[in-house]
């Protein structure tokens, strides 16, 4: 009896995927905004929903994974909720970007080889370059840019984080919490 809700849940992953999949009409020509769509629904591309893809799309499976690996937006590993990315790039690694870096894997138990936590709260990637070199060194959680980091202003946005997800836990509304880097944003 086991087996009925495995079933129901993988009709339900390939349900949110076939209504991607009409959306931009089943056209191979669209593959790249079908995946960028996958990937906001589940944050990463799991390797049967590619191949689903793949089929669906009527192209070989090797194009799919193909476009897939090729563009560095894209993951084949699950992610955090929230993605941290550290610049590593030459402005950044130049103003100590490195020392940022430690202190975020250090403070969440990631390397980077296990780049997220298992709880699946943070993801901590490292980045050649993110466009901000004049605000170096930089720091990127879900997409919003801190400029001028150091190791203890990262650990205090990490920690404003862990404190906003306990507040959303235990029924706080998001209204009440302030917006993550508040208080210690870039200067």
């Amino acid at each position: 009896m086991a087996a009925a809700p495995v079933a129901v849940d993988r009709a339900r992953k390939f349900e949110k995927v076939c209504n991607i999949l009409e959306r931009y009409s089943y056209r191979p020509s669209g593959l790249i905004p079908i995946l960028q769509a996958i990937q906001h629904e589940y944050h990463y591309l799991p390797e049967e929903v590619l191949t689903y893809v793949a089929t669906s799309l009527d192209v070989p499976p090797a194009r799919v994974f193909g476009v897939a690996t090729f563009y560095a937006h894209f993951a084949l590993e699950p992610k955090g909720k929230h993605v941290i990315r550290v610049c590593d790039g030459t402005a950044c690694h130049v103003k100590h970007s490195l020392p940022v870096l430690n202190a975020v894997h250090d403070k969440l138990g990631t390397s980077e080889k296990q780049k997220t936590t298992p709880d699946m709260l943070f993801t901590v990637e490292t980045v050649a370059c993110l466009g901000a070199c004049g605000l170096a060194p930089v720091l990127v959680i879900d997409e919003q840019v801190y400029g001028g980091m150091t190791p203890e202003r990262a650990l205090a946005l990490v920690d404003e984080i862990k404190t906003n997800e306990i507040g959303s836990d235990s029924g706080v509304s998001s209204t009440e919490q302030p917006a993550i880097g508040e208080a210690v944003h870039a200067q």
